[in-house]
């Protein structure tokens, strides 16, 4: 069922995203060559509770992390591991989510893809891609568009750049629950999908892979890698949808 929330519920998932914003930054930070990727996750549990939040992936359906790290051919779901070692090169995924406030609160969600150290030219083009993708969804968000909308706003945008988008993995709603309909896909056609309404919350999240968009689960049961192995990019924000357009919750 999709789900509407109220200006006071859309204040709280402001001040959650900004703080989670505040908090995937700091993370950020600490992503160099050398870090492993427990030491991210652990740092960014303390930063959510210091927040007075509660992480919101953890024990999630069983997910054993607070964050999901995914480096290089991984797309999403990337289990954090004291052997999982950033290097010169990597490109990594981090995705994070937070209840805000920790009892009773509100879920927010976002991820960036960043590049450990000196990256070449085909990450780095790959990740402002992904990241512009959902410039382009954003840009087509407003009350009476439609979930296709978004789908083939993005879609068109990576293919143009000869990149492919993932088709088995979708945004979704958010806000009293991790993942909520409607169901966002990153592909798709103008005119089709649910009608947006003003006060609908969504996770928007390209996707986007430099070769082929089919995936695989590895044997952790959580990573999902290109069968490929080729790279892969992810950015995500929690937005809200207004009568005109809409306003990105996860940004400090």
């Amino acid at each position: 069922m999709i789900t509407i929330k109220t200006p006071e519920e859309i204040e709280v998932l402001r001040k959650g995203g900004r703080e989670l914003a505040r908090i995937l930054d700091l993370v950020i930070k600490k992503a160099r060559p050398g870090v492993s990727a427990i030491e991210l996750d652990k740092y960014a549990e303390e930063l959510i509770i210091q927040a007075a939040g509660r992480p919101a992936f953890k024990n999630h359906e069983g997910f054993p992390g607070t964050l999901c790290v995914s480096p290089n051919e991984a797309v999403v779901h990337g289990v954090p591991r004291q052997e999982m070692i950033l290097k010169e090169g990597d490109i990594v995924g981090i995705d994070i989510g937070m209840q805000y406030p920790a009892k009773g609160g509100l879920y927010t969600d976002m991820a960036r893809t960043v590049g450990i150290g000196k990256i070449f030219k085909e990450a780095q083009m790959l990740i402002q891609v992904t990241e512009d993708s959902f410039g382009e969804a954003v840009k087509v968000v407003q009350e009476g568009a439609r979930i296709g909308d978004i789908g083939e706003a993005v879609q068109k945008f990576v293919e143009s750049h000869g990149f492919s988008v993932v088709r088995s993995l979708c945004g979704h709603g958010v806000g009293y629950k991790v993942h909520e309909d409607p169901r966002i896909p990153n592909f798709g056609k103008k005119g089709s999908g649910e009608v947006l309404k003003a006060g609908m919350v969504l996770a928007i999240e390209p996707m986007v892979c430099a070769g082929d968009y089919q995936l695989e689960v590895l044997e952790d049961g959580w990573t999902a890698v290109t069968k490929d192995r080729s790279l892969s990019a992810h950015y995500e924000n929690t937005v809200v949808v207004t009568e005109k357009g809409c306003e990105v919750l996860t940004r400090k």
